[in-house]
């Protein structure tokens, strides 16, 4: 579940099991390397409080437990500036020290544990974290043991804050490189009207309208890599195979990315396509919130395209037969997608019968619980 800290959402990132896992396996090691020697273990506060606690409960041999402070972090970003609030308290001449940090990243604090403990004349300093950020350290201090090595995104929890707040999380979560969106796969049989309402939500809501066929259009006309790779396929009669449409759609969403969200119109068309399109939402934190199917009864959706047929100068508006065998078409392709987002309680059935302003406020209805 993505929770909010102030500003900023975070997700999901490691369990509970999974921490408990990790400081299992260090205290195993570090028991087993220190042997009979009994260590002092100096935990980095706030943010290490949850980390040493479990730590020494599982540790398996006599120790002792001390704790020193310091100021490091403001806001998301780990600045230069170290300072040191709380000093150590009792004499640690020819102890075995052995540093709990939660997380090491640039590496600013170590440079500031070592240059204390080089004056307690200590037996040896050890240092041990439970999760370290390898492409953000930048020093040279060798880390002895490290717990789970994790990705340089922000993180909260067991411990770890976001200005003061997230501390109390039992597991990690990670931030969100974007902020909640709301994202729409929109249907409609033809003559639906589900032009005219995505133009509507485009404006209540300040989303992007990305229409399969006018994302084709552009990449062929425009004779992108991609473009011109989907025209080679249509060139021979072939299908376009979807990770070329999924690497289009990409793209548009790359164009995008400080977007309230997206409506999907025309993609997917299958259980195949619906299930790449879930996992490039996830690439960017986020997913589809809801398929919105307009649902018009059969005949008037062919009195209706036949009207527009008179002026619109699409052949397939004026032909009857035509029409009807684009809606049992639309209706064979949308059974399925109907029963895949239904599984995941996403699927929402909207009366597309009465005025503009009558579906419309309909549609608004059904986004406004999201």
């Amino acid at each position: 579940m993505v929770i909010k800290l102030h500003d900023l959402y975070f997700k999901p990132f490691i369990s509970e099991k999974q921490i408990s896992d990790a400081v299992q396996r260090m205290v195993d090691v570090v028991a087993e390397d220190l042997g009979d020697e009994v260590p002092v273990f100096v935990g980095i506060l706030n943010g290490s409080f949850m980390f040493v606690s479990d730590f020494v409960k599982k540790y398996p041999k006599p120790c002792e437990v001390t704790f020193i402070k310091l100021a490091s972090y403001q806001g998301v970003k780990s600045t230069e500036d170290i300072q040191r609030l709380i000093g150590l308290t009792q004499d640690l001449t020819g102890r075995t020290v052995v540093i709990l940090e939660d997380i090491i990243d640039s590496g600013n604090t170590l440079v500031e544990v070592h240059r204390i403990f080089k004056n307690e004349n200590v037996k040896q300093l050890i240092i041990a974290t439970l999760f370290y950020k390898p492409e953000a350290y930048k020093k040279d201090f060798k880390l002895d043991y490290v717990g789970i090595e994790i990705p340089n995104k922000f993180i909260v929890g067991y411990g770890l804050d976001y200005d003061g707040l997230g501390r109390n999380l039992p597991a990690i979560y990670q931030q969100k490189t974007t902020q909640h969106m709301t994202n729409i796969v929109l249907f409609g049989p033809p003559g639906a009207g589900k032009g005219t309402q995505a133009n509507f939500l485009k404006e209540t809501y300040n989303l992007v309208h990305i229409s399969t066929g006018d994302v084709f259009r552009y990449n062929i006309k425009n004779e992108t890599a991609l473009g011109t790779l989907a025209k080679s396929y249509m060139d021979k009669g072939e299908l376009v195979p979807d990770q070329v449409t999924i690497e289009m759609l990409n793209s548009e969403v790359e164009k995008n990315t400080d977007a309230n969200g997206f409506i999907f119109d025309g993609f997917p068309r299958t259980d195949a396509q619906a299930s790449a399109l879930d996992a490039l939402m996830r690439t960017k934190d986020s997913q589809i919130d809801a398929m919105i199917a307009l649902e018009v009864d059969d005949e008037v959706l062919v009195e209706r395209l036949l009207e527009r047929g008179k002026t619109s100068g699409r052949a397939d508006d004026a032909d009857e037969s035509i029409i009807r065998n684009r809606i049992t078409e639309y209706y064979s392709k949308t059974a399925v997608l109907k029963n895949y987002y239904s599984a995941q309680d996403k699927y929402y059935g909207v009366d597309g019968v009465g005025s503009i302003e009558e579906i419309t406020t309909r549609i608004n209805a059904v986004i406004d619980t999201l």
